[in-house]
């Protein structure tokens, strides 16, 4: 896996991943950005979100259920002191599906956060506290 990083002006820089895909990331006016991007850290709770979300409707797609929607609310908190890295992440799992059993989303959701999502159990090994809940909504 590679990705590029390259610098524009102020604090805003332009990602862009192997596979050709890029991103604006910038800081607060009070850091010397523009507010034209999303913060570093933001994207790294965003690859966290994704990689669980991926996850959870990948397992629930290839056990059959049939899903509608999901959306992944993540909260975070960072340490006073720099480097103001991350502490605590909660990830609320919002899945929408017809006859979905609350069971096969706590699985999914368990198998996702203990096995399968690299981002994770990365940060989790970090000392991160991660943790996890769900609510199943029918469709």
């Amino acid at each position: 896996m590679q990705a590029t990083i390259k610098w524009v002006d102020g604090r805003l820089f332009v990602g862009e991943s192997g596979s050709g895909h890029t991103v604006v990331m910038d800081g607060p006016p009070d850091h010397g950005g523009r507010n034209l991007g999303v913060r570093p850290m933001e994207m790294l709770l965003l690859g966290l979100g994704g990689c669980s979300s991926f996850d959870v409707v990948d397992i629930l797609q290839k056990g059959r259920h049939e899903i509608v929607h999901c959306t992944t609310e993540l909260t975070a908190e960072r340490v006073d002191t720099v480097p103001a890295v991350f502490s605590k992440i909660h990830l609320h799992f919002k899945v929408t599906g017809k006859n979905l059993a609350a069971a096969a989303v706590e699985r999914a959701v368990k198998l996702s956060a203990e096995k399968y999502c690299s981002a994770s159990i990365m940060l989790g090994r970090a000392g991160v506290e991660i943790t996890h809940d769900f609510e199943v909504l029918e469709d």
